[in-house]
This record gives C-alpha cells, sequence and structure tokens, in this order.
C-alpha cells in the first residue's frame, strides 16, 4: 500500500475573478436501458494502428475519414449515451491536420507507421492551440505557445492530435483521500466496463478513450502508477518507460525522479511504435542527455512470439494478496509462460515497501519546486504553489466540493532541493526500490523480468471516501525510475485484471518481447460493454 490512500501520484490560472469559475457538470447516471454498446457497432473497432495504416495504404480510408469517425463516437458515447466523460477538449485543428496528412500521403511522403493515426494526449501535457490545465480551473484558460518535445515528435511522426483526455486533478497530487478520474475542469470519467466503478488515475481519461476506441491510442503520464493502474482496470497495455527516455519538457511535474509519459493502447504492438516515436535525447531535459541513456530505435522490431521460450521470470507472490481474482488469474498466467518454455520462479524485492516515506518526502519537494518552474517558464497566469492553495481556497465550491488540497499544503511547506532531508530521502527512495529492490531480485535468479498482478479490480466511484484503492504490484519500477509493462490477463466480474512485467533500467526491449509474447497466447482483452453497474440487466434474447 502506498503511503498516502492512493499516492498513484502522475506526472504529471486564469487570474482570480470576482466571479467564481464554473464547475464542471457531472454527467448523469446513464440509464440501464441505454447502458449496452456494442462493441462491434463502431467500424474501426479494436483496430490497431497496423490494421489502420494496412487500410490507407491500399487506399479503402483516409486519415479524414478517420478523425471524423473517432469525433462521431466521441460525440456518441463520450458526450452522450454511457457519457464516459474522457475527454476533456477536442483539438480545433484536428481534421485539418489529418487532411494534411492526406495530402502527403498522396504524394507518397508517408513519414511512418503513425502517418494520419489520430492520438490523444493527456492534459497535462502541452500541445498547441488547446489549453493545458491538469484539470484546474485555474488554468483553464491556459494556452502553451508550443508543443511538449514529445508531441513534436508525433507530429513530425505525422500522427493527428485529436484532443485532450480528463484525468485526475494535478495528476493525483492534490489530496490524500482524492477520488480518482475527477478534475474540476472535466468532471468524472468512468470505466466503460462497469460505469459506476472508478477509471484509477491519473491517465484515467487516456486509458477510457482507448478501451472505448474513442481514438487509436493515447499518451500518458506517470509518476506512481497512473499509466499502470489505469490501463490495468481498463483493459490495456500501458507502457511506463524508464525515467530519461521520453522528455518531460512541456509537461506539468510532479517528481523529475519519478515522471514520465508513456504509450497507452489496445495491444503491445502499438504500444512499441509509439516508443519509438516517443523515445528521444531532450537538451531541455537533462535526464534524457546522461551517459547512461540506452535507447533501440525500433522497439516494434522486438516483437516475437517465441520470446517466452528460455526466459528466466521471477513471481513476486507477496502480490498476490492484492485480491483473490488476481491471484487465480496470476496462477494461470503462470502456467500460460511456463507452457511457452519460460523459467519461472519464486522472488521477492528484499526492501518492498521500505521506501514508502522517503518517495513521499521527495515528491513533496520535487512538486513544489517543479510545478513553479514550470508555470514560470510558461508565463501561466498563476506562478506559485501559494497562488494555486489561494485560489483553491477561493473557488472552494467549485475546486473543492469532495476532497482538499492537503498534499499542496504540506509540499508548501517543504524547502529547497539542497534541503538535506530531500537529498537524504532521494538517495534512500531510489537505493531501495533500484540497485536494493529490483536489481537485487533479479540478480538474486538471473532473472530477466519480474511479474505481478497490476492491481486489483476497479473499485466503485465513492466521493465520501475517496478510492479504495486494493495494492499495486508495479510500486518498485516507479519509485526506482525503471520501466514497467501492464498487459490485460483475465478478469473479475466482468472488470478487467492486468500482469505487469517489470524490468531493471532500459529494459523496455525486454519487457516488450516478453509482454508480446503473453500477449499473443492469451489474447485476454475483451472489449467494455458499458455495464452501469455489477448488478447486470438480462441481455436480451437471441433472434
Amino acid at each position: 500500500m502506498r503511503p498516502l490512500a492512493l499516492l498513484l501520484a502522475l506526472t504529471f490560472a486564469l487570474t482570480a475573478c470576482d466571479r467564481e469559475p464554473a464547475p464542471a457538470a457531472e454527467p448523469a447516471p446513464p440509464a440501464a436501458a441505454t447502458a449496452l454498446v456494442p462493441p462491434t457497432d463502431f467500424l474501426f473497432a479494436e483496430m490497431d494502428i497496423a490494421d489502420l495504416q494496412a487500410r490507407m495504404r491500399a487506399g479503402e480510408l483516409d486519415s479524414r475519414t478517420l478523425t471524423q469517425a473517432y469525433l462521431d463516437r466521441i460525440a456518441a458515447i463520450d458526450k452522450a449515451g454511457p457519457q464516459l466523460n474522457a475527454i476533456i477538449e477536442i483539438n480545433p485543428d484536428a481534421l485539418k491536420e489529418a487532411a494534411l496528412r492526406d495530402i502527403e500521403r498522396k504524394g507518397n511522403a508517408v513519414r511512418g507507421p503513425l502517418h494520419g493515426i489520430p492520438i490523444l494526449l493527456k492534459d497535462n501535457i502541452d500541445a498547441t492551440p488547446m489549453v493545458t490545465s491538469a484539470g484546474s480551473l485555474a488554468l483553464q484558460d491556459f494556452r502553451p505557445k508550443t508543443d511538449a518535445f514529445l508531441v513534436r515528435r508525433l507530429r513530425e511522426a505525422g500522427a493527428v492530435v485529436l484532443g485532450k483526455t480528463n484525468l485526475s486533478e494535478w495528476a493525483n497530487f492534490r489530496s490524500t483521500r482524492s477520488t480518482s478520474g475527477w478534475s474540476a475542469r472535466g468532471g468524472q470519467t468512468r470505466n466503460p466496463y462497469v460505469l459506476d466503478r472508478n477509471p484509477c488515475g491519473s491517465s484515467s481519461g487516456s486509458a477510457v478513450a482507448v478501451s472505448a476506441n474513442l481514438a487509436a491510442a493515447a499518451i500518458g503520464t506517470e509518476t506512481d502508477g497512473s499509466i499502470l493502474c489505469p490501463a490495468a482496470v481498463n483493459g490495456l497495455v500501458g507502457l511506463k518507460p524508464t525515467v530519461g527516455l521520453v522528455s518531460r519538457n512541456g509537461i506539468v511535474p510532479i517528481s523529475h525522479s519519478q515522471d514520465t509519459a508513456g504509450p497507452m493502447t489496445r495491444s503491445v504492438a502499438d504500444a512499441a511504435l509509439l516508443l519509438t516515436v516517443l523515445a528521444g535525447r531532450d537538451v531541455a531535459d537533462a535526464a534524457t542527455t546522461g551517459s547512461a541513456w540506452n535507447v533501440t530505435l525500433d522497439y516494434h522490431a522486438r516483437l516475437r512470439t517465441d520470446a517466452l521460450k528460455g526466459a528466466r521470470i521471477g513471481v513476486l507472490r507477496s502480490k498476490f494478496a492484492i485480491h483473490p481474482d488476481a491471484a487465480m488469474a496470476m496462477e494461470a498466467a503462470i502456467e500460460v509462460l511456463r507452457e511457452a518454455g519460460a523459467t519461472v520462479v519464486d522472488a521477492e524485492i528484499p526492501t518492498d515497501g521500505q521506501w514508502d516515506d522517503a518517495e513521499l518526502e521527495l515528491m513533496l519537494y520535487e512538486f513544489k519546486v517543479g510545478v513553479e518552474r514550470y508555470l514560470g517558464n510558461h508565463d501561466a497566469p498563476l506562478k506559485t504553489l501559494p497562488q494555486l492553495i489561494g485560489f483553491n481556497q477561493q473557488y472552494r465550491t467549485s475546486e473543492m466540493p469532495y476532497f482538499g488540497q492537503e498534499l499542496f499544503e504540506m509540499a508548501n511547506g517543504k524547502g529547497g532541493l539542497g534541503d538535506p532531508a530531500y537529498i537524504a530521502a532521494r538517495s534512500l527512495a531510489r537505493r531501495l526500490a533500484g540497485p536494493e529492490g529490483i536489481d537485487a531480485a533479479l540478480k538474486a535468479q538471473k532473472l530477466d523480468a519480474l511479474i505481478a498482478p497490476t492491481t486489483g479490480p476497479a473499485w466503485p466511484t465513492d466521493y465520501a471516501n475517496g478510492d479504495r484503492f486494493p495494492g499495486a504490484g508495479y510500486g518498485a519500477a516507479a519509485v526506482a525510475g525503471y520501466p514497467s509493462l501492464t498487459v490485460p490477463m483475465g478478469h473479475s466480474d466482468g472488470l478487467p485484471l492486468g500482469i505487469v512485467f517489470m524490468g531493471t533500467a532500459w529494459s523496455e526491449p525486454r519487457l516488450i518481447e516478453l509482454g508480446f509474447a503473453y500477449e499473443q497466447l492469451t489474447r485476454a482483452r475483451k472489449p467494455p460493454e458499458y455495464w452501469p453497474s455489477l448488478q447486470k440487466p438480462a441481455r436480451p434474447a437471441a433472434n
């Protein structure tokens, strides 16, 4: 369990005025009669990027048609129908961008595998001409002048930026008792499998949108679990890279020690395609320019169906206590791995959980310094953490109807990054989770990777009590800054479960190999059916 009620913190102002900003309207609960939206009612349902590209190469599809189809689906099931509330803003230039990609294709100037593919971005990532709000009304009119580094790479690769996704406000780093998937600007995002269940956070909108086929793929951000958890409980692949593989330049920060962006997709193949584009050196992010930086330029080339043969994998059985259904699914997964030729042995992280207090301490220090640097460098309307705290207090009816800002207040009491307490906490957390944690477990039995249940099934959204987070298997990788990959593993009462693969720093190629091979053997992802609750209505009789 994390040191906070939900320390899934993931990376990742309007000047004060007399009139309180309008809060996001909470969508009405969907009627049971309209709760089921068949996954086959959408022409491009469950198609991966390679499928879409093949159709465009054959002249059966163009980017503008595809982009319009996703926009229509957003209108039909995100803003109406089951009202998923995953999209916080549509890119007003999306159709224009798509039309330009079509012109390039006709001129034989295809930029790569993402050419003309609509992608969504979490609303803490800068992308012109849209707002970057981190879900807060304090930034609801803030439009950064330039794209984040990763957005420039996506656009250079030919991707179409479809829009922004809702998130847990300030990437779930505002309160100790937050409700994931809620922001004052965007309202509450719903889990598409069971609508009264939580989508997890903070990349909740990105996960829900991709799971519901509102875009081909999305980008999320993570500090501790905010790619992995929403991906797992929404039936997706989520890849959190090694810190420093993907630039954080142009992303609202929490912790420079742990923050990273990464792909959220319906398949490992799509995640590999996206990571190939996202990874890159950026002089504005020192973590990407260090001597340890090691990148495989084509992660898609690492897709091997036989990658489990001869692999040595350690299973973290202590994490089976997260949920009994997750434990049963893990036992089945272990059998799949063994039948495919892997050696699976019990393993443990000797320092598991010993970093919790140090992790929280370093995040409090780094958030205060990082968010003020971002706000100042981007000429945001509000520039300091005390100003953000004051804004929330002034407009508490809109900003704090369900939970407060305890983490903001705790961070505001911290000093600079030269404080001995911060230096000690950062060193301790990274050492316990990395060299003495994951690395020690891998070396003890000469393992390629560690596996565990990513988390349990989604819990009911509960504003009175906040998140009922069941625990997670990915914490060590988040704190160490190491990569982790979640892949669909099974279901619990129709709610998705994921398996997480973790490795040492820069081990993305091996994790992708292992995760892809497992995915191809199990094909565990099932599209959502949009039940209003677990008391499922009777299905209509077959004709």
